[in-house]
């Protein structure tokens, strides 16, 4: 259903060119440094440089002048959901590794969340110049655009069946998965969401992340549930809608990507020992 209310149209008009605009004006100073700065490790062994702090900040400021009734999360500073209907889930530089070392695939992840659900997505990678926007309301109410889009045209999953001329994706904490037989060619590009969106774009089949942190999926979870595909936690709760008040700076969300709910029955039995596996490093 489209929303046909002037008053909500308008708000998707604004968020859709907040994100434009933001993006690209933070993509001009990354762009500059990338390959460039020296990165430091954080607790978690992910590294951060001054652009990640840089771009966060400035990213706070511009929501925070525009939208100032919503919640804010970032990677770097605020990690636990407020009690606000809406709340921006931002990753200042998503693939931080790959900017630090000047490997051109990173990009700028906004996400949406209305009363802990994500239902809309940007993300922007600007050495490829790829800029992914979707919207998914599920069940919260919302009307509004519908769709999922690359560079503002519309994209949609695959519907093929998994072959050896397909691609899955992993992360770096799921190489495991290649202990045994695999229907898929194995790609690792080292950006969570990328990986998710390469799903949604139809170049992947599926994926899977180990370790992805709110801030990786909020952003992609809405591109691909609208452009076709599905994804599963690989815990033995739901995920979605968050809790609020509940700090989500240290959380993990293993979970799957695919193109079409149907391959969940093939690649679950494949990587559902993934979350298993999370689970048991978080109690040790």
């Amino acid at each position: 259903m489209i929303n046909n209310d002037p008053s909500m149209n308008k708000f998707w008009t604004e968020v859709f060119n907040f994100c434009e605009t933001t993006t690209q004006s933070v993509s001009e100073y990354l762009l500059i440094n990338a390959g460039h700065l020296q990165a430091t490790r954080k607790d978690d062994g992910s590294l951060i440089t001054q652009a990640d702090r840089w771009s966060d900040q400035t990213i706070r400021d511009a929501i925070t002048t525009k939208f100032p009734d919503h919640g804010i999360i970032t990677e770097e500073t605020e990690h636990i959901l407020p009690h606000k209907d809406w709340c921006w889930v931002v990753d200042p530089i998503d693939g931080t590794t790959n900017f630090t070392r000047g490997v051109p695939i990173w990009g700028i992840s906004l996400g949406l969340l209305y009363q802990g659900m994500p239902v809309f997505g940007y993300v922007h990678f600007p050495p490829v110049q790829q800029t992914f926007h979707g919207y998914w309301y599920n069940d919260t109410g919302l009307t509004g655009p519908q769709g999922a889009f690359l560079n503002k045209k519309p994209i949609q999953t695959s519907k093929d069946q998994p072959s050896q001329n397909h691609l899955f994706n992993l992360c770096a904490r799921s190489t495991e998965v290649l202990n045994k037989p695999f229907p898929c060619k194995i790609r690792m590009i080292g950006v969570a969401s990328y990986n998710i969106l390469m799903v949604a774009c139809g170049a992947s089949l599926g994926g899977v992340e180990a370790t992805s942190k709110l801030w990786d999926l909020a952003g992609a979870i809405p591109i691909l549930k609208a452009a076709g595909g599905d994804y599963l936690t690989l815990e033995s709760e739901p995920v979605f809608p968050l809790t609020m008040g509940e700090n989500y700076g240290e959380r993990p969300f293993p979970s799957l990507f695919v193109s079409r709910t149907e391959l969940i029955d093939i690649f679950n039995p494949l990587v559902s020992f993934i979350g298993e596996k999370v689970k048991l490093s978080l109690i040790k």
